[in-house]
């Protein structure tokens, strides 16, 4: 398709953060060096027929001994914020403090100091899905005494990071560790129970959230004057037929069970979301259980929950359509006590991962439920990206189109894009990549070379606006370094 003079002309305020992400496993290597202990994605990958092509996060973009190249690329996009991720099996190498290792302590600083000396503000996520293998093996997340082993190794980081490190997200995507992980068993740790331990692991991660954010405050918020938060996740969901109530519950029920399951305890009342109580109640009794399977928060734990994020911190990439279905009442699951069933919408352009098609303009609503439901909280979108195959090096039109139609849809206090480098996209390996830059993952030295939606990116950044002059698009030479 042809990029048009169709975006409307305007300028963000003077202190929006553009920034661009990146995960641990995902862009580090390294994966095995200086004392570094497995991740429980170490011992996944390592296993064969699990990612596509047999490909791991071994090596990835080699950011561990290439930092200094990712600090050049950063600097040269005049991006604001870098969201990257720590490896706790960098720092701590069997999952507890007593294992401490110097060498991840000091990777870390360098890249940090290297994003303060350039006037990059650092957005560290905590928690970014590669767990500690020895603590997989007392079963991860599905054990309460992780949340206290999350806030030793939380504290430490505060300790340790907090006196430049201002911006923390505890977990990324809530929603795909319990529910991806522990109910359809597709990512690590691998578990297929859907009807009870997505439940069980959200209230473990809801509760170490809770307590992480408790230590912040109690401990380093006073001298250090940070934020800390959550990246949660969600589709927007349209309903099938707006003039039909039970449609419109529908879509309502699908935002309650994915963004509603972390957000509703953190933003509203402590609690889960009453479409969630109700629903999954409802479904238990039927199925003769003598409690729901959904667990219940005390009073007290409820008012340790409430309020726990200082903004609100979103990752999005797709819009769907939510259809009112009653399934079978057989099959314990958290994907059947919703009543509903999801469809792309019609007006969606395909990516490369074909279950997130692009449609900016869902983006929109779903900003506006949030602030609606939740009472206008600050917005930081930590993700958005589109996915491209990697046959495809530096001319990237789809790139180029998402952007500009996603970033003319945002009215927030940030904008994190998914990804500075193409990188390790977990199951699907080097298939696919959604970064600005492309790699080669052919050659030991990983050269970067940017492409030219970081051309665009660059160009929005340095006018801070939501649209550019055609001219940007037409002149853009992908292989010149202009910034």
């Amino acid at each position: 398709f042809l990029i048009k003079d169709f975006y409307h002309y305007g300028t963000f305020p003077d202190d929006f953060q553009w920034g661009v992400s990146s995960s641990s496993y995902q862009v580090e290597g390294g994966w095995d060096a200086d004392g570094k202990g497995p991740s429980m994605w170490d011992t996944f990958t390592h296993t064969p027929g699990t990612v596509l092509n047999g490909d791991t996060g071994d090596v990835a973009c080699d950011s561990y001994n290439r930092f200094e190249e990712d600090l050049y690329m950063l600097r040269a996009l005049k991006v604001k914020a870098y969201r990257l991720s720590l490896s706790w099996p960098r720092l701590f190498p069997n999952g507890y403090r007593a294992s401490l290792n110097m060498k991840g302590v000091d990777y870390y600083n360098r890249l940090i100091d290297g994003l303060i000396a350039y006037n990059i503000t650092p957005m560290v996520t905590l928690y970014h899905w590669d767990l500690p293998q020895t603590l997989q093996d007392i079963n991860g997340w599905d054990n309460v005494d992780m949340i206290d082993i999350f806030n030793d190794y939380c504290d430490f980081c505060f300790q340790t990071f907090g006196d430049r490190v201002k911006f923390w997200m505890t977990f990324n995507e809530p929603y795909a560790i319990a529910w991806v992980g522990y109910g359809l068993g597709e990512l690590p740790p691998n578990v297929k129970s859907p009807g009870d331990a997505p439940y069980r692991v959200a209230h473990n991660l809801l509760k170490a959230h809770a307590k992480a954010y408790h230590t912040y405050d109690e401990k380093y918020r006073k001298t250090q004057q940070g934020l800390v938060s959550i990246s949660v996740s969600s589709e927007w969901f349209e309903p099938l037929d707006v003039n039909i109530p039970r449609e419109v519950a529908a879509a309502d029920r699908a935002l309650q069970f994915q963004l509603g399951w972390f957000a509703h305890p953190i933003f509203k009342n402590g609690d889960y979301p009453d479409a969630m109580k109700w629903q999954v109640g409802n479904k238990s009794e039927l199925q003769g259980l003598a409690e729901s399977r959904l667990p219940t928060f005390t009073e007290e734990e409820k008012a340790y929950i409430h309020g726990t994020a200082d903004v609100f911190c979103l990752n999005s990439y797709t819009t769907r359509m939510a259809r009112h279905v009653i399934p079978r009442l057989s099959t314990q699951s958290y994907e059947y006590d919703q009543d509903l069933t999801v469809q792309d919408v019609s007006d969606s352009h395909a990516t490369a991962k074909k279950e997130l098609r692009a449609a900016a303009w869902g983006l929109r609503r779903l900003l506006n439920w949030i602030k609606e439901e939740y009472g206008n909280p600050e917005i930081y979108i930590t993700e958005n990206g589109v996915s491209t195959d990697t046959s495809k090096t530096v001319d990237d039109p789809d790139r180029i189109f998402f952007l500009k139609t996603y970033i003319d849809e945002v009215r927030l206090k940030g904008y994190t894009a998914w990804s500075l480098l193409d990188s390790f996209e977990w199951l699907s390996g080097y298939s696919v990549g959604f970064g600005l830059h492309h790699i080669d993952f052919t050659h030991p030295d990983r050269p970067r070379t940017p492409k030219r939606s970081a051309h665009l990116y660059h160009q929005i950044i340095r006018q801070n606006a939501r649209s550019q002059a055609k001219s940007v698009l037409t002149s853009l030479n992908p292989r010149l370094i202009t910034y």
